[in-house]
């Protein structure tokens, strides 16, 4: 997911997901599904308007994501642990990580009571792998046998709308041929990217957006009430419904982070996955024993536009601006040590992670820096913009962040605000904002992997969320041999090495490391989280 909410692009300033972390909102809606007080087993959730509407392999940002998490089931997902098990899969099996075969649980439906099928996963990759359909999540289907034929480039048409790698054996049986080897496979598929459609989907995909037809928990009441709520109910012929507490799931829509915590101080609401900057001092009080405070997997940067604005193309003035960031003031200061200072591009929950990758490049240095920016030649003006979203509680930060390149590099800095997450990211795929730009990134999938190629590589210019348009050779060769290793241990040392190209090059500046702190209120007794994402069957009310 895109954003820092979890997996994707990260919306707020406190992912997972964007991938995101969190997402802003705007103000109580006056639902009548959320309802305040114990008893009525509605749980209330806070989120930002999704950028897209409600089809999964479109939603890459965390606000449409734990939305889709609720409706959805795939074949893999993540436990209380961040560790991957089976979901709807009862086995994953493969003996050389190229040919997988994945063996159905039975008993799943849609909520049309449509079973769930091997079919209805191949129909759903085909429709996400293909580039005619422009689906955000395009790239993650690049493992799969057959994805360049889908894919000519742009002005070309595919051949093809299926991926040769796909084969239903039966109806409880997927045979996945990938290209090359890849020993994280099963780990991508806890992705939301991954789960089954039904065929009501290709009927009317536009239609389907508005009011999705899962597989999941919950099922969707009514259609996507865009910047108001989208209102869910408990799926009863889940196979696992005896284990949801939650009768529905109530997405209350903010615009606004400070909003939503009053209301959630207030009892109306009940789940808030980023505290904003403003609770922070208060939250222990605020909430006794309804907190949750650990560690997180998102990675807060300030990205550059290289491919599409030249003033940025030259590392040293990136790595000027890097070494200008007091990364250790903002995190202590600002997020009052709910933020630690990066020091790579991996999240130190990852395996693979090494602390102080970044060097110099990331260490507070005004003096370098400001030699290091005259020496290639600076900004236009000597001026620099910094846009962010405004409802992600991320104006603090920024503005923080743009006064202390301002004073170590002597240039006037900017901080621009857009008022969603959903603008920012609009105006970035369609290359229009040509500044600087605050992103966050949180796990799909918990592999070093997830935080090389979907943000940074060549194919994720074009339907992915690489928005710097950066391109390097090295680093798109150390991403092949890091997928075909034979070993997660052999894989790991290679992604390194690609990190490190992109430590040298520094298209992102990495800023600071996530921390979970959430809130919920007393309808609820305990929850968990993983990736960003509430785990229902682990939300317990009281």
């Amino acid at each position: 997911m895109r954003g820092a909410k979890s997996a994707k692009w990260v919306a707020i300033a406190a992912v997972v997901a964007l991938g995101a972390t969190a997402c802003g909102g705007g103000g109580d809606n006056g639902s009548s599904g959320s309802g305040k007080g114990k008893g009525n087993g509605i749980v209330s959730v806070e989120i930002g308007e999704p950028q897209n509407s409600l089809v999964p392999t479109n939603t890459y940002e965390t606000e449409g994501g734990q939305v889709i998490n609720a409706l959805f089931t795939g074949l893999t997902k993540l436990d209380a642990d961040n560790k991957v098990v089976n979901a709807m899969a009862q086995s994953i099996e493969s003996k050389d990580n190229k040919v997988w075969t994945i063996k159905l649980k039975p008993g799943y439906t849609f909520h049309n009571g449509e079973k769930v099928t091997a079919q209805s996963f191949i129909d759903a990759w085909n429709y996400g792998a293909d580039q005619t359909n422009a689906q955000n999540t395009n790239p993650l289907f690049s493992h799969i046998q057959g994805y360049a034929d889908l894919n000519p480039g742009e002005g070309k048409k595919p051949k093809t709308d299926k991926l040769s790698g796909l084969k239903a054996i039966d109806d409880n049986t997927l045979q996945v041929t990938l290209s090359g080897a890849f020993s994280a496979f099963p780990s991508q598929l806890s992705f939301t990217a991954f789960v089954p459609l039904p065929k009501a989907f290709f009927k009317d995909p536009k239609g389907f957006g508005e009011a999705p037809i899962g597989n999941g928990p919950f099922q969707i009441k009514g259609t996507f009430k865009h910047n108001e709520e989208i209102d869910t109910t408990k799926y009863d012929k889940y196979p696992d419904a005896s284990k949801i507490e939650a009768k529905g799931v109530n997405f209350k829509i903010y615009s606004n982070l400070d909003t939503a915590y009053k209301d959630l101080v207030a009892g109306n609401l009940d789940t808030l996955l980023t505290i904003p900057t403003s609770g922070l001092p208060t939250y222990h009080k605020d909430l006794p024993g309804r907190y949750i405070d650990e560690a997180d997997s998102a990675v807060g940067y300030i990205g550059f536009p290289i491919k599409y604005n030249k003033a940025f193309q030259n590392a040293d003035l990136r790595k000027a601006i890097s070494m200008s960031i007091d990364r250790k003031t903002i995190a202590e200061k600002i997020f009052l040590g709910a933020r630690t200072p990066a020091d790579d591009y991996i999240s130190p929950i990852i395996d693979g992670y090494r602390k102080g990758a970044c060097g110099d490049s990331c260490t507070y240095d005004p003096t370098k820096a400001k030699a290091l920016y005259k020496q290639s030649g600076g900004l236009p003006g000597n001026t620099l913009e910094i846009g962010y979203n405004a409802d992600g509680d991320h104006k603090a930060w920024v503005e923080a962040v743009a006064n202390q390149i301002q004073q170590a590099l002597g240039i006037k800095v900017k901080a621009k605000p857009f008022e969603q997450f959903q603008t920012i990211l609009n105006d970035l795929q369609a290359k229009k904002y040509q500044g600087a730009f605050r992103m966050g990134w949180s796990m799909d999938y918990p592999d070093m992997e997830d935080y090389l190629r979907p943000i940074f590589s060549k194919e994720a210019i074009t339907n992915g969320s690489n928005y710097s348009g950066y391109v390097n050779e090295d680093f798109e060769k150390l991403l092949v041999q890091g997928d075909q290793a034979p070993t997660h241990e052999d894989a790991v040392k290679i992604y390194q090495q690609a990190d490190d190209v992109l430590l040298k090059d520094l298209p992102y500046i990495p800023v600071y490391f996530y921390t979970m702190n959430a809130g919920f209120s007393d309808k609820i007794k305990s929850m968990k989280v993983a990736g960003h994402q509430i785990l229902w069957d682990q939300v317990k009310l009281s």
